[in-house]
């Protein structure tokens, strides 16, 4: 009976050491599945910070062709999240970015919840650490796009946009309560209604090897709401050109311009400078204002189909209205990423990217890591 038992247990730990090895060629290996079916990638989201305490959740991306025979159809990619906090704080996204068949029609949505602790530093280009005061942010925001190539490569589009926001000021007597020229510090709800203009010539947009993307988008928030709510207009520049150095470099250049018009701007609208795409190692809305003007390149080095890296470096700042030179106190950026592509051939990846800011006087150099769906650019 022993025999029999042991016999047992060896064949299920062969079996299970094979599984295990199977499973990490699978992961690790260096073919792409030609045949263009759907993908689905699930990661668990976790981190700590001392405002939030420890945050868990799970996030997934799912990605497929609307047109399989078209090789020329862009995968249309759905993503989503959920994450909460010991701290009780909470964030839901879900994101959709859709493209019919030929690519005449492109569809983008985004519906966001969040409920979290920030830092808030001030509104200007040169705010300090030690005004660091804490908020509480509750945010709803519902965003869609619709754009058709009435030309081929050229997009034009209409947007519809609401955003509503609440604050709590966690320490009364900090700049927050103090400052005089911070607008709307309760919240708000403002609506957005648009126009862009896209022009893509890429040859893919999740990994794109070579090819030029632009889009000029305008928006108006006219006065639907009760009480001091935003009503104005904000304008958006993105421009970004690739080109395949080698059969497995890339250079990537971005430019990005963002502007909020108004006399009476709520101070979080302010573009903001620092996220997971732009400007890498700034904490989001350490610096905002009326304007964000960014540069950044970054080198990709896919040495295998499923495994890369990258290493990046740019400038933004941002400014007021009535500031010149436009190029004068920029700050930097810089840093390095790793890639794991779990579907190479649409070239989706989750990214790992460690991002080095400036290092201002009597404060830390800043600095950030991110966990990413999809590149940053």
């Amino acid at each position: 009976m022993k025999k029999v038992a042991l016999t047992v247990l060896i064949i299920c730990l062969t079996h299970l050491s094979f599984a295990q090895i199977g499973f990490i060629k699978r992961i690790f290996s260096n073919e792409k599945d030609t045949t263009r079916k759907a993908s689905f990638m699930p990661i668990p989201v976790f981190g700590y910070a001392q405002e939030t305490g420890f945050e868990f959740g799970l996030g997934s991306i799912y990605s497929f062709y609307v047109d399989k025979a078209d090789t020329t159809n862009r995968s249309s990619n759905f993503f989503g999240a959920a994450s909460y906090s010991t701290k009780k704080t909470y964030n839901v996204t879900l994101r959709g970015d859709s493209w019919t068949k030929h690519n005449k029609l492109h569809f983008i949505g985004e519906i966001k919840f969040k409920n979290m602790p920030f830092n808030f530093y001030g509104i200007g280009n040169n705010t300090s650490h030690v005004d660091e005061d804490k908020l509480v942010q509750r945010m709803i925001k519902v965003q869609f796009d619709a754009e058709k190539a009435f030309v081929k490569n050229i997009y034009s589009g209409v947007s519809l946009g609401f955003e509503h926001y609440k604050f709590k000021d966690q320490k009364i007597g900090g700049i927050y309560s103090t400052a005089n020229n911070i607008t709307d510090k309760d919240g708000g709800a403002v609506f957005f209604i648009g126009l862009s203009q896209s022009y893509d010539t890429r040859n893919s947009n999740n990994y794109p090897t070579k090819g030029f993307f632009g889009r000029v988008s305008y928006q108006y928030a006219p006065a639907l709401f009760e009480g001091d709510n935003f009503v104005g207009s904000q304008i958006k520049v993105n421009i970004r050109n690739f080109w395949l150095l080698a059969p497995k470099v890339v250079l990537g250049v971005q430019g990005l311009y963002h502007t909020v018009q108004s006399s009476h701007t709520s101070f979080y609208l302010l573009p903001q400078m620092g996220n997971d795409e732009m400007m890498r190692g700034y904490y989001g809305g350490r610096y905002r204002d009326e304007n964000f003007l960014a540069a950044q390149a970054e080198i990709r080095y896919r040495f295998m189909e499923r495994l890369g890296m990258v290493v990046f470096g740019g400038g933004g700042k941002v400014f007021a209205n009535e500031e010149t030179p436009l190029l004068k106190n920029l700050k930097p950026n810089y840093g390095i990423g790793g890639r794991y592509f779990f579907d190479p051939a649409k070239g989706l990846s989750i990214r790992l990217d460690y991002g080095v800011g400036e290092k201002r006087l009597n404060e830390k150099r800043q600095n950030g890591f991110y966990i990413s769906f999809a590149e940053a650019f």
